[in-house]
């Protein structure tokens, strides 16, 4: 017998009897028996997945002798089993998967949700997003060069700290109607905007090409508002997109944007001494070595 694990809330054990289930009929132990027995003393049924196969000599799954069951255990039936008195013909397994001396049986348990009523994914974002696109409420406006941004005060100010002390602390755009921001591209801020409504970022086609500079962009942004998982999720974003090509740019990115997590992974890019090779000769790497040469020590 397997050792007692937990799946769904539920404790289970995988029953094995190799040469058959005494109390299943006459059968001679030609066969070899499985069953998942239900272990947990629970207030509630658990609607149990068994999927079982073996795997072959030669170390690969065999889709021959593989088999599944759903089974439904009721909750005031402690040890109840179910599963395969006759599995497979025990003359199978020695010819087909006997490898040095034993035979391997792989037996996954998925406990599946029987919620009589489903409840739909959340839709808050939805809901955000619309906000933000009728601009029914808003009570501020930033203007980025000659464009024009309406948003909701409270709302920056649950997301942002840093907008929380400009827009409701002593600073003099708690006061302001209308706020210019420099320093932040009118297409950054509208993406940074949107995601602080509903935590989502457009598609990268959306983006346009330029995406590895939007996504630099962006995490400067998330750095200066304090956004924290915007930023990790920029810092993700360039990591995917790293080569030899990009590496140093998206190095001095996360040094510059105080990112340890992106900074970290570009070094260990880095030393690997075939990249590193052709990293060097790009003029981005000169521009790293020029601006952070302690980086680069």
């Amino acid at each position: 017998m397997s050792d007692v694990v937990s799946v769904g809330g539920h404790l289970w054990r995988i029953q094995c009897y190799p040469r058959g289930y005494h109390g299943h009929g006459d059968d001679k132990g030609e066969y070899l028996s499985i069953f998942l027995a239900h272990m947990s003393s629970t207030t509630t049924s658990a609607k149990a997945i068994l999927d079982v196969f073996l795997m072959d000599k030669d170390g690969k799954p065999s889709v021959k002798d593989e088999i599944r069951f759903l089974h439904t255990f009721k909750c005031s039936q402690v040890r109840q089993s179910s599963g395969w008195p006759q599995f497979v013909k025990w003359t199978t397994p020695e010819k087909d998967y006997l490898a040095e001396g034993h035979i391997t049986i792989v037996c996954a348990i998925m406990v599946t949700d029987d919620s009589p009523i489903p409840v739909p994914p959340s839709d808050i974002g939805t809901h955000l997003g619309s906000l933000l696109d009728c601009a029914d409420g808003t009570d501020v406006t930033f203007i980025i060069d000659g464009e024009t941004f309406h948003a909701h005060r409270a709302l920056l100010a649950a997301r942002s700290p840093v907008f929380r002390a400009e827009l409701f602390g002593s600073m003099a755009e708690a006061t302001m109607p209308c706020i210019t921001l420099h320093e932040i591209a009118p297409a950054t801020f509208k993406v940074m905007l949107r995601f602080m409504y509903n935590d989502a970022l457009p598609g990268e086609e959306e983006l346009g090409d330029s995406s590895i500079e939007m996504f630099e962009n962006l995490l400067a942004a998330a750095d200066r508002y304090a956004l924290d998982r915007l930023k990790l999720i920029c810092a993700q974003k360039l990591w995917d997109k790293v080569s030899v090509d990009t590496v140093s740019t998206v190095l001095a990115c996360a040094e510059t944007n105080n990112c340890p997590e992106l900074k970290n992974k570009c070094i260990d890019f880095f030393v690997v001494e075939e990249n590193f090779k052709e990293a060097m000769f790009t003029d981005s790497y000169a521009l790293l070595v020029l601006k952070f040469p302690s980086v680069i020590a």
